[in-house]
């Protein structure tokens, strides 16, 4: 599995790559600040809000060739009237993602048609605890869809590495299609499925996805959207 050769040499990396839960918290705040201009304009198009991690956020790429911003190109050249809103920030936990989230959601201005929720991975590689982490992805599609309720959720599936232990991995991979069973959400099984381990589609850190990397990240996405977009 390409998976087990990409996590052990980059997991040091990662971690000290990504800052404290404190840290974090704070350059959310930063960061979705800068965001509200590009969040809040009032449309006509129907929204569909990405909200994550540096994955999202498009880290050490332009923005306009992280996934979210190709899967505008997509709606485009389909005809499809959506406005694609990034709310990516880099070193995002569960914690500190579900603390902005309302935020991020009271700038939207216009109702919410779909929400991609691509969380969890920073959880694993600290360790954190998983019934914690499980519990802060519920709250999250539960504030969404209090808040939208014709909301459709797509969440993003991941895997943490070999060496957090078997037990924690089955868990860990659990949660993801466990909240797509509850919420009767979508499912992207593996975000970094054709990606992760792959030097020549890896920045030089060997853990964010190059503009090819994210090129099929959002083919990924795109494999399991396009059936939301459809029944809209």
């Amino acid at each position: 599995m390409q998976l087990l050769k990409y996590f052990p040499i980059v997991l040091v990396m990662l971690l000290i790559s990504c800052t404290d839960t404190s840290e974090s918290s704070q350059r959310a705040v930063d960061t979705t600040e800068e965001q509200v201009d590009a969040l809040e304009g009032i449309s006509d198009e129907r929204v569909i809000l990405f909200f994550g991690n540096s994955l999202t956020a498009g880290y050490g790429v332009e923005l306009s060739e992280a996934f979210p911003a190709l899967i505008q190109v997509k709606l485009d050249e389909m005809g499809e009237h959506y406005d694609v809103r990034n709310s990516g920030v880099s070193g995002e936990t569960t914690t500190s993602g579900k603390n902005r989230l309302e935020f991020v959601l009271g700038t939207l201005n216009q109702p919410l048609d779909i929400f991609v929720l691509e969380l969890g991975a920073n959880d694993g590689l600290r360790g954190i605890d998983l019934k914690e982490t499980r519990r802060n992805l519920q709250d999250i599609i539960d504030i969404v869809s209090s808040s939208h309720p014709e909301v459709k959720v797509l969440i993003c599936g991941m895997e943490v590495p070999p060496n957090m232990g078997e037990a924690y991995i089955q868990e860990f991979r659990s949660i993801f299609p466990d909240l797509a069973t509850l919420n009767q959400a979508q499912l992207v099984p593996f975000l970094l499925d054709g990606v992760a381990g792959e030097s020549d589609l890896n920045l030089p850190d060997g853990i964010h996805p190059t503009p090819e990397g994210h090129g099929i990240v959002a083919e990924n996405v795109w494999t399991i959207m396009k059936g939301m977009i459809s029944q809209s």
